[in-house]
């Protein structure tokens, strides 16, 4: 960011219909930040994006956005294949990226992006954006408090209902399927409740993420890519993660943990707004209800604490560094156990 700029310029690669919904109306609630560039193949679309969504200007080349002075930090939003790219790309001309999840198809790719973001001393987030918000952070408090005793089990979904037979997410090629567009999010909420500094606040042992083993997957693939995937993720001192998700139900995030002295459940977990709520139940007590979550954009948070970290205010927070890789692997074992007949092949 150069010393005339007060606010972090933004480049964003793609055109996905998640950065229109999501990323922008969360850099403008955030603050602190504007859309300097969007790159698209077509430099038609491009513009036409630009002009519809509030970005100074469309521009039709991924590597000249990337390269581009006016810009500070990327936004990845292509399909999950070409993440890896890039993010290597962007990463080497010092810019520092959020990337969609999953960060890279395979945990090949995930270790090969890692080493260019550590090589290029840029910060790099994946786009799970849930521990910025409120309500994970008040989560985080109770499970540290002791409010449900020592957390044990996660129990989380994500369905959401995929009409269309075209739709990317079908596309093998392009790293589609249930578990690496939606499954992920149960599997990250687990890795940062069970292996996270959280652990040692809430007076355990973290599990260290070599302990993380599947014991079970089932999934109904169509095609090549599974539609809808149920697993058991165990996570070392009988500690669990049971996890729904597909494309075959009306959307569906309700996630609870469990521990050995109540529960909490939690609705929209991964993309909260002012009105859901975190729920605390105890035996012999009644319950209580709490609705954390101030901001009305999933992504405000997350994009307030990069622009605070690429204005030297905050260390970086919830990095790739962190737990994509561990998870990249899971995502892995559970894909090859829901796709057996791919596997056969």
């Amino acid at each position: 960011m150069t010393d005339t700029a007060t606010q972090v310029r933004w480049g964003i690669v793609g055109t996905a219909n998640i950065a229109r919904a999501q990323f922008l109306p969360g850099l403008r609630e955030a603050g602190g930040g504007r859309a300097a560039l969007v790159a698209s193949r077509d430099k038609g679309r491009a513009e036409a994006y630009a002009a519809a969504n509030g970005v100074d200007r469309g521009v039709a080349d991924y590597a000249a956005l990337i390269e581009s002075p006016d810009v500070d930090a990327v936004y990845v939003a292509l399909p999950n294949a070409p993440h890896a790219e890039w993010t290597m790309r962007a990463l080497r001309a010092g810019k520092a990226v959020l990337c969609e999840k999953p960060l890279c198809v395979g945990s090949a790719r995930t270790r090969a992006v890692l080493d260019v973001a550590a090589t290029a001393a840029r910060p790099l987030w994946e786009a799970f954006v849930f521990p910025f918000q409120a309500q994970h952070r008040r989560l985080v408090a109770l499970l540290a408090d002791g409010a449900i005793g020592e957390p044990a089990e996660v129990i989380s979904a994500f369905h959401f209902l995929l009409s269309s037979t075209t739709n990317i997410r079908l596309d093998a090629a392009l790293g589609g399927g249930a578990l690496a567009d939606v499954g992920c999010y149960p599997i990250r909420l687990a890795y940062e409740l069970f292996c996270a500094p959280l652990a040692q606040a809430a007076g355990i042992t973290a599990t260290d993420p070599q302990e993380v083993r599947v014991a079970a997957c089932t999934g109904v693939t169509e095609g090549e890519v599974e539609v809808d995937a149920a697993a058991i993720v165990g996570f070392g001192r009988s500690r669990r993660l049971l996890l729904t998700s597909g494309f075959k139900r009306s959307y569906d995030t309700a996630s609870s943990v469990l521990g050995t002295q109540g529960r909490l459940q939690l609705t929209n977990p991964f993309h909260p707004g002012p009105a859901d709520t975190l729920t605390l139940l105890r035996p012999k007590a009644d319950p209580v209800t709490e609705r954390p979550t101030t901001d009305e954009r999933s992504f405000t948070a997350a994009i307030r604490h990069i622009h605070a970290v690429l204005r030297g205010e905050a260390a970086p927070e919830h990095t790739a560094s962190e737990f994509s890789l561990p998870a990249a692997r899971t995502l892995e074992q559970l894909q090859a156990l829901a796709r057996p007949a791919n596997e056969e092949r």
